[in-house]
């Protein structure tokens, strides 16, 4: 058992582990490399550097302090999250337990490349199983994705659902599994009278199903969010002054909330996020 988990390690997540450790906590911080800071090729407008600092040194500058205050770090990827009388946190490889979870996973939501998905969300397109697969008991439906994620959603749906395919749209499958049918054909779009009746390939071959589950990529912020029934307006989740959604012991902080896409914002979200959850726990 975690006093706190943080499930993001770039501006916003290291910041929430520094100060949660040196708050005597016990953290775990679980994230793949994928934080948008590494995308930056030079960072000059965060205080304290008088020359530009890559972003990735910045971004490995962040974690090597945390580690050095005590924070645990593990590089997996977050699959599930959920609630009993702690939080579990699921990843492809293990599961673990803690008192609080701060989100810090940025905003990396993959679109579905698929011409006409818009016109069916709500109406058969969901990017939540937990969710939504109540609604599909004993029908056909589809998870599209290629990853851990995509293998997660499935197994979210197996128990409910008719049947349960993946769709790869093309790409590899990335997941050592073989306990659904995959169908790696390009989609083309998506077709039904109101709502979502099939999925029309790249060959004009069609798929009858009743939903599609879109789990492309890696899950965000507001995927767990989403799962756990927490606030989300506009893509982006609903925390007050003290970082904390409307959940107990949940918090978020960085590019997953409104506002500023910087590093100055993000670190010092995770500072409050830190701070609150660790006063929460006590």
């Amino acid at each position: 058992m975690y006093d706190i988990i943080i499930i993001g390690n770039g501006p916003a997540g290291c910041s929430a582990a520094i100060y949660a450790t040196r708050a005597n906590k016990k953290v775990l911080v679980i994230s793949k490399k994928n934080s948008n800071l590494l995308k930056a090729k030079e960072v000059e407008n965060y205080y304290g550097f008088i020359d530009p600092i890559n972003g990735e040194e910045l971004y490995n500058n962040g974690i090597l302090q945390a580690k050095r205050l005590g924070a645990t770090f593990v590089d997996e990827e977050v699959v599930g999250l959920a609630y009993y009388d702690s939080y579990y946190v699921k990843t492809s490889s293990n599961e673990y337990n803690a008192k609080a979870v701060i989100l810090a996973t940025g905003t990396n939501r993959v679109a579905p490349r698929i011409s006409n998905i818009k016109e069916y969300e709500g109406k058969g397109v969901s990017y939540c199983a937990v969710c939504d697969g109540f609604f599909y008991r004993k029908k056909k439906v589809a998870v599209l994705g290629n990853k851990a994620y995509a293998l997660n959603e499935a197994n979210e749906l197996k128990h409910l659902a008719s049947e349960v395919v993946i769709l790869t749209n093309g790409e590899e499958v990335l997941f050592d599994d073989n306990s659904f049918k995959i169908d790696k054909r390009k989609i083309t779009k998506l077709a039904g009278d109101g709502s979502l009746e099939k999925i029309v390939f790249e060959d004009n071959d069609e798929l009858e199903v009743s939903g599609l589950f879109v789990a492309l990529g890696t899950a965000s912020s507001v995927d767990f969010a989403l799962k756990l029934g927490a606030e989300v307006k506009n893509n982006k989740l609903v925390v007050n002054d003290k970082m904390q959604t409307n959940l107990p012991n949940l918090y978020a902080c960085g590019d997953n909330t409104p506002g500023m896409l910087q590093v100055a914002k993000a670190v010092y979200e995770g500072a409050v996020a830190g701070t609150e959850a660790s006063k929460n726990i006590k």
